[in-house]
């Protein structure tokens, strides 16, 4: 039977899923589980939503087979598993979360070895082709293929970090954050060994986009996420400022460097308590970075009575990445 409900698939355990709910739940967009031993949850907010709980890898294959229409999962499952059909369409590739990459790593022992290129005089001192253990045989031989190093690919399921030194593998290709796993089995990545940043990212089926339900679908998604990601490293400042006029306090901002807000200040007349006419309330918003050069500038040209208040969402006329998604489908 055809279905009628659209899926989206998210990662079934680990940090990712509980980031991914959490990043969707600060979108405005809440998932209903009501058995946390279920695989199927739905959105309130988006009838006819089904949300699916998968393995990252699960998550790319459906959504590649059209058996899912949206996923969020990390870019290097996705590169590892996309395929060459261009079924897959990456509609939003920097979420902000679930930061790593896919790199080389070799053994401490290894002190000529800093760079990927003096792995040809590894592999030349061992007289063979180096055996690399990795969960990710496509990314790593598309890479090492590509600087022309004598390798051989060893899959492993388990802890890769362990190989080289049971002799099972010569070095790894796998998934680093902080580098402190790699530090703790004696292994450092080599300084141009990256072969794919990763972070979370939402990806559709190209096929399903024709459907104009699925379309509004991405659409909703992207104005949210892209409203909230814009919004997540912005505040919004609040001032009251004397001046003769609302132009000539303009003036006075634009001479500063951090004021200026997103296209100008917002300026309007205050009914003063004391009469006085030439009281105006300030409104801007600022990077969150440029909080404490924000308020020096602003006392700098007569501000008082400031307020901070987060920013939830800050909404264009129309999301970038919605009109790139309508480009890619032409």
């Amino acid at each position: 039977m055809p279905r009628t409900e659209l899926r989206l698939s998210i990662p079934s355990k680990g940090r990712l899923s509980e980031d991914t709910v959490a990043f969707l739940a600060a979108c405005g967009i809440d998932i209903y589980k009501p058995n946390p031993r279920q695989y199927e949850a739905t959105i309130p907010s988006m009838p006819g939503v089904t949300v699916l709980f998968q393995r990252p890898t699960d998550i790319v294959i459906s959504v590649r087979n059209g058996s899912v229409d949206f996923g969020i999962t990390g870019l290097d499952v996705l590169e590892e598993h996309r395929g060459e059909n261009g079924d897959i369409l990456v509609l939003h590739d920097a979420l902000g979360y679930g930061k790593c990459a896919l790199a080389l790593a070799v053994p401490e022992s290894w002190d000529s070895v800093e760079t990927v290129a003096d792995l040809r005089g590894q592999a030349e001192s061992l007289r063979r082709p180096l055996k690399v253990a990795t969960k990710f045989p496509e990314l790593t031989s598309r890479f090492l293929a590509t600087q022309q190093i004598p390798f051989e690919i060893v899959s492993a399921e388990g802890t890769l970090e362990i190989a080289p030194a049971i002799g099972f593998a010569d070095l790894i290709s796998d998934l680093v954050s902080s580098g402190q796993t790699l530090r703790d089995n004696r292994l450092r990545p080599l300084t141009d060994g990256t072969i794919q940043p990763s972070q979370a990212a939402l990806i559709a089926n190209r096929a399903a986009l024709q459907n104009p339900s699925a379309l509004a679908v991405a659409r909703q998604l992207l104005e949210f996420f892209e409203a909230y990601l814009r919004a997540h490293n912005n505040l919004s400042i609040f001032a009251n400022m004397r001046g003769e006029s609302p132009q000539a306090i303009a003036g006075r901002i634009f001479a500063q460097k951090t004021i200026g807000g997103l296209n100008g200040p917002t300026i309007s007349h205050i009914i003063h308590r004391d009469g006085d006419p030439n009281w105006y309330a300030l409104h801007i918003i600022v990077h969150r970075n440029e909080l404490f050069s924000a308020i020096n500038e602003l006392r700098a040209i007569g501000g008082s009575g400031v307020v901070v208040a987060p920013v939830t969402y800050i909404f264009e006329e129309e999301p970038p990445r919605y009109k790139a998604m309508l480009d890619a489908l032409r």
